[in-house]
């Protein structure tokens, strides 16, 4: 009956079925003798009708049942007995009802989905997916919430970039989980979008949010139905572009996990900062920061303690950590996928808090892979400036060494250069195994921009 009524109305095959009865009640009721009347059981007709299709089928069926009563009606001692003209006007009368109960439930379901879609809407939007490729890092992620229709609880998590380049990571938990937490949760990501982008060094960062969650967060908390105490635990994360060293500062979060050649080692904070709303907003100086390495071919697992804390049916919490190390894989994608498939396997069903979970993989950056930096495509295929780890494509700024970028610089590459003595016709074109110097690491443009692709000039 599920799977029925979750077909399109009107589409299923079963809606022959109420004809079907009314064909039998009306033939079984004929050949039966007087004293044994079927006639009010073909009010099943449309009462069925009704929940496998719409108001204007179970018109139709409703007055085919009618048409069934006087055919009765006439071999069974005729339509002017009582006991026909009160089975007669009982069957319009329940068909009546049971049209008007189908418009009903029409307009209702309607109107359900509409609020459905704009809740929908409203959630992708407070928590916009990550790309799949921010700075040299892939990401994957998931989110599992505590509420059934909802896309979006208590965790949150974002990714955007910074202009130094680097890349800024926030994962969080509002306390408390399900659709009453969203407008905590929506506090915090906009106050960390905008931080991240103003703010040069990761404690500046971490102040603002916590500023911004301090003067807010009243405003924003359901304290109609939890009058308690309000407040939301998060790690940010510094990701630069060049180097391997990373940032971190833990307000009050669960650790995150690195994994580093097989082995996964957990991030504990020397000293974590207070989660945000619990106490007077801190200055940036005396933030605690905690440094990393993060190296290509490493793997960030960030999460919410909804994942560590999902119990089995023995009472027994999910081991993360142990579970990464078993199935480690070689992309995030996959690794995801063997987490969320495994953590249902240990709860039997979905978590009852909340979870979140980040995974970012760093890659090679371009000149570690033997591209040359500039973006461009030579006799030999693609070089640095395409996709990246299966990313979108990333354009080209100006390049360093006081190259001009674009057409002009280009132009220039092709005609010569100005020396003391005038123009400089351009070199001959070397061996095809020449590449240019790669000895430095290039620079991460801060909004990359798609570049059309082009042949190096002769």
């Amino acid at each position: 009956m599920d799977r029925l009524l979750a077909q399109p109305s009107g589409r299923s095959g079963l809606i022959v079925l109420p004809f079907a009865l009314i064909v039998a009640i009306t033939a079984t009721d004929l050949l039966l003798p007087q004293r044994i009347v079927l006639g009010p059981l073909l009010v099943i007709a449309p009462a069925i009708t009704a929940s496998l299709a719409g108001p204007w089928m179970t018109a139709l069926t409703g007055v085919a049942a009618v048409g069934a009563e006087v055919v009765i009606g006439q071999f069974q001692g005729g339509l002017g007995t009582p006991n026909h003209i009160a089975d007669f006007v009982a069957l319009v009368g329940l068909s009546v009802l049971a049209v008007l109960v189908c418009i009903a439930r029409d307009r209702r379901n309607r109107a359900l989905w509409r609020a459905r879609s704009v809740a929908e809407t409203t959630q992708r939007v407070l928590l916009r997916p990550p790309p799949r490729v921010v700075g040299p890092q892939r990401v994957a992620w998931l989110y599992l919430t505590a509420e059934d229709e909802t896309q979006i609880g208590g965790d949150l998590f974002a990714t955007t970039r910074a202009a130094h380049p680097s890349t800024r990571v926030i994962i969080g938990d509002v306390r408390g989980h399900g659709l009453a937490s969203i407008g905590e949760a929506s506090l915090v990501l906009g106050a960390f979008r905008e931080a991240a982008h103003r703010c040069a060094k990761l404690p500046d960062v971490v102040a603002a949010v916590d500023d911004s969650v301090s003067r807010n967060l009243e405003e924003v908390a359901d304290v109609e139905h939890d009058a308690g105490e309000h407040f939301v635990t998060a790690l940010l994360l510094d990701l630069p572009d060049d180097g391997t060293t990373a940032e971190m500062v833990n307000c009050g979060h669960p650790p995150p996990l690195l994994v580093h050649g097989g082995e996964v080692t957990t991030l504990h904070a020397h000293r974590p900062a207070p989660p945000f709303g619990v106490t007077a907003p801190q200055s940036a100086d005396v933030l605690p920061t905690d440094t990393f390495t993060f190296e290509p071919g490493d793997f960030l697992v960030l999460y919410t303690d909804g994942f560590v804390e999902a119990r089995s049916p023995d009472g027994d919490f999910y081991p993360l950590a142990e579970r990464i190390a078993d199935l480690l894989a070689a992309e995030p994608d996959v690794l995801l996928k063997h987490l969320h498939a495994d953590l249902l396997r240990h709860t039997g069903g979905r978590p009852a808090d909340d979870a979140a979970l980040l995974v970012l993989q760093r890659t090679a950056l371009p000149r570690e892979e033997g591209r040359p930096p500039d973006g461009r495509v030579d006799e030999d295929g693609p070089i640095a400036g395409g996709p990246i780890a299966g990313g979108p494509e990333r354009g080209g700024g100006p390049e360093r060494g006081g190259q001009e970028s674009g057409d002009q610089g280009r132009a220039g590459d092709a005609g010569g250069r100005e020396g003391p003595d005038g123009p400089r016709a351009a070199p001959p074109p070397g061996p095809r195994s020449a590449r240019p110097d790669r000895s430095k690491r290039p620079e991460w443009p801060a909004r990359p921009e798609p570049r059309p692709r082009h042949r190096r000039a002769a």
